[in-house]
């Protein structure tokens, strides 16, 4: 298994970087229900970015190995509750799924308590989907202009997760156009059967799970 999860992950090194035409394109291994028994031969290879969407599987798996190696970035993927918060930012590095007034008040109280700047990515809900977190269209442009000249968060990007059923790649030109519009750099979007897509309309970040690991555990 775990063998050929790095090969996999070499394969998709490939692919990035026939589609990339030399831009930086971040390749988030989703690493969540799976053991660090399969993700230590990624880790030896030189890979740095790993996605989770629970934070107490993040901090039970990696604590103790990211005292040891600070070149490993962490993304928080899922739906973060404001009262996990403070564990979330004591260990992640970015956070994809800023996705409420409420969440960007209580990570900003306690970047000021831990002194530590988390990159964020805000969450955008393009048809409003009951089932899925995000910001509306609607309100995108003042929500990031709330959340970096207000509340003084590091928005770094836009995240999206396209409607099921329906073609992507409308979704990752319109989050392209909404970054662009609000000079933003950075995209998070594109998943294991999309990714190529994604990178083709300015993905820079990439989340790829199943086309590492295989199916979850």
């Amino acid at each position: 298994m775990s063998t050929h999860c790095l090969e996999n992950l070499k394969n998709i090194y490939n692919v990035v970087h026939k589609f990339s035409n030399k831009k930086q394109i971040n390749i988030i291994a989703v690493s969540k229900t799976f053991s660090l028994d399969d993700i230590y031969p990624l880790i030896n290879y030189g890979h740095t970015h790993y996605g989770e969407n629970r934070v107490p599987e993040a901090i039970s798996k990696w604590s103790s190995l990211l005292k040891v190696n600070n070149e490993i970035k962490l993304h928080m993927l899922g739906h973060l509750q404001t009262n996990k918060v403070r564990e979330a930012v004591s260990i992640f590095s970015y956070i994809h799924s800023l996705d409420s007034e409420r969440l960007a008040k209580a990570l900003s109280k306690e970047e000021k308590i831990s002194g530590k700047r988390i990159k964020y990515f805000i969450q955008v809900n393009f048809e409003n989907e009951k089932q899925k977190s995000g910001i509306s269209v609607d309100v995108i442009d003042d929500f990031i202009k709330y959340t970096k000249n207000v509340l003084g968060l590091n928005v770094v990007g836009l995240m999206c997760i396209p409607p099921i059923n329906n073609n992507p790649k409308q979704y990752f030109l319109s989050l392209k156009s909404i970054a662009e519009k609000n000079n933003i750099s950075e995209l998070s979007m594109g998943m294991s059967n999309d990714y190529q897509d994604a990178i083709h309309h300015g993905s820079t970040f990439i989340r790829v799970g199943s086309a590492i690991f295989g199916n979850r555990k």
